[in-house]
């Protein structure tokens, strides 16, 4: 006879039946999948455009139709100041009393925006160690001086 208290079947062997605890494996999966969510969305970003595309619209052909201002207006915020690059030539307004001067920085948008009336679209960029306020501040110059298409882009970023 058989021991029924020991789990031994006839023949010595033991019940198949048995329970296998899913919930580690789902907690680990779950967090796996979290991280690489999180991580890989930043490692394909480099311009986050804000309104229409700054490079023009997309006709059905899939070519690009150009803006009617083909200059580039684009604005750097740096440790020093912002640097305004409109086409090929680059001007810095320096930071005042260890601040970033909003007011020349407005100031100068509106003259470019008094020579390019028709241009609407600019690009920002900031340093990653600069907070993140002066990009907003930046942004909020660029609303002010007439031009609400901004594309954020990483620094360097052409």
């Amino acid at each position: 006879m058989f021991n029924q208290m020991d789990g031994s079947g006839p023949g010595g062997k033991r019940p198949t039946d048995i329970e296998l605890n899913l919930v580690p494996f789902i907690d680990l999966m779950s967090t796996c999948i979290s991280f690489l969510l999180i991580t890989a969305v930043w490692t394909q970003v480099s311009m986050i455009q804000i309104g229409s595309s700054i490079y023009g619209k997309k006709t059905a052909s899939g070519q690009v139709e150009p803006k009617r201002e083909e200059i580039n207006l684009k604005i750097d915020v740096t440790h020093s100041g912002y640097v305004v690059n409109l086409g090929h030539q680059a001007f810095a307004i320096p930071r005042a009393n260890d601040e970033y001067d909003q007011t020349s920085l407005v100031s100068e948008l509106k003259d470019i925006k008094g020579k390019y009336p028709d241009k609407v679209d600019a690009i920002i960029t900031l340093l990653d160690d600069i907070k993140y306020d002066e990009l907003i501040k930046g942004m909020d110059s660029l609303m002010i001086s007439g031009f609400p298409e901004i594309a954020i882009a990483t620094q360097g970023a052409q």
